[in-house]
């Protein structure tokens, strides 16, 4: 039998121990603050990042795929490299452990925010303010243009605040709070519409082609809406042989 001092020491230790687990291997990003190691998804700690769907507007006033931006650019710098993830918290409401990694030695949260991928995420820490504030100033990644916050873009409405470097057009809140994966278009110039096939494959339909009627456009069947075919292409996605 255990002695009852051991046994309060032991509970005190057991959650610290628990919380200091580190989650080790190689990553699949699925979203700018999200991978996955093995079986395990990881939410990047005090950061948050654009969702896949949604829109940014650039330097040119022109509307572009931010939050696919923010998850590609992190795929082509750590997806293939060793990540080291220490958890901070068991879960969140969508079932991924809360950590802070570090890939091949390199916070990979500070490079996302100086690099303008993700914002400092005040609300839960404030280790990466000066980050995002290199990245406001140097006009990178988001900062190059207009944006809601990704915190502010999940519940966003008309009063919405919209940031970053560039002076948004008159119609920048309908642009910016429209989504790139919802059933409609999110505006007349974004008309093409992606899937993915059986095979895995990426591939763009422009309002011409022979199935586009039938495509149904869902965020859970992997869809997304392009501006045009150029970014389509550069989405990795070919166009219908049909």
């Amino acid at each position: 039998m255990i002695p009852k001092p051991l046994l309060a020491i032991i509970a005190v230790f057991l959650p610290a121990m628990a919380q200091a687990a580190d989650i080790t291997g190689t990553a699949k990003v699925r979203e700018g603050d999200t991978v996955q190691i093995g079986n395990t998804r990881i939410r990047l700690g005090g950061i948050d990042a654009p969702s896949v769907d949604q829109l940014c507007l650039n330097n040119d006033g022109e509307r572009w795929t931010c939050g696919v931006a923010a998850r590609d650019e992190l795929i082509k710098h750590a997806e293939n490299k060793n990540w080291s993830c220490h958890m901070r918290q068991a879960a969140d409401r969508r079932g991924r452990v809360i950590a802070r990694c570090e890939v091949d030695g390199e916070d990979i949260q500070k490079w996302l925010v100086r690099n303008g991928w993700a914002l400092s995420y005040t609300r839960f820490s404030h280790d990466y303010d000066e980050d995002e504030k290199a990245a406001r100033e140097a006009k990178l990644g988001m900062w190059q243009g207009a944006f809601i916050a990704p915190w502010d873009w999940r519940v966003r409405n008309k009063k919405t605040a919209i940031l970053g470097a560039a002076k948004p057009p008159e119609n920048a809140h309908a642009i910016l709070m429209a989504s790139a994966s919802g059933s409609v278009a999110p505006s007349p110039d974004c008309t093409i519409k992606g899937n993915v096939n059986r095979a895995g494959e990426c591939i763009y339909h422009k309002p011409t082609s022979r199935w586009y009627a039938k495509i149904e456009m869902k965020i859970t069947k992997g869809t997304r809406w392009f501006c045009s075919v150029d970014e389509a292409e550069a989405a990795g996605c070919r166009e219908t042989k049909r």
